[in-house]
Formats: structure tokens, sequence, C-alpha cells
């Protein structure tokens, strides 16, 4: 269990890097555009970069099953966000491959720290 909690969070570090610090390989990877300003780059570089990097380091650093199962609640979350727009905006393979990534490490996470 212990090892599984720290793939977790080191996983959750590892993407965030991608938003932090590749913000525009990122932007590409999810279908998104630059505006006419830096916000949407910003934007990434907080919700989709460290916002991972800290739940990830977070866990790290406490070491608790609370945290760990919190890990699994934002995972969770973001897969519950993805099932939203699979239902609500259109079904495509990558929204598929996205969803069964955050559920594969959300719902484990929170299970295996119950």
């Amino acid at each position: 269990m212990d090892i599984l909690n720290i793939i977790f969070a080191i996983l959750s570090i590892g993407l965030g890097c991608f938003g932090w610090l590749a913000p525009r390989y990122t932007l590409g990877a999810l279908d998104l555009e630059m505006g006419e300003t830096t916000m949407g780059m910003s934007e990434v570089r907080a919700s989709v970069g460290c916002l991972f990097v800290g739940m990830g380091l977070g866990a790290l650093w406490l070491g608790t099953p609370e945290a760990y199962v919190m890990l699994g609640f934002c995972w969770c979350g973001a897969a519950a966000g993805r099932l939203t727009s699979i239902v609500l905006d259109g079904a495509s393979q990558k929204k598929w491959v996205y969803f069964v990534v955050e559920a594969a490490v959300g719902i484990p996470a929170i299970v295996l720290n119950l």
C-alpha cells in the first residue's frame, strides 16, 4: 500500500510538472488555445500544473492515510468532471483515456487508505 501511495503522489507531481513547466505543450495536449493574453497559460500552470504538484508533495510530506485519501478525492473530482464532459459535451477517445487514468489513480488511492 505504501508503495502505491508514493506512486500516486509521484504521478501527480510528474503530470503536474508538465502543466507548470510546459504549459504550451499541455495546452496542445488538452486541445486548448492561447487567447489574446497569457491568462490561459497562467491557468494551465496553476490548475493543471502546480495544483497537482502541490497535491502530490503535500501527500508525500504528510504521509498519512488521510493525505492519500484526499489525493484520491482530487483525482476522482477530475474524473467526475471528465465524465460530465463525456455525457454533456460528447465523448472522444482522448476524454475516455483521461477519465480512465484519473479514476485509476483516484479510486485506489481512496479505497487503499480508508
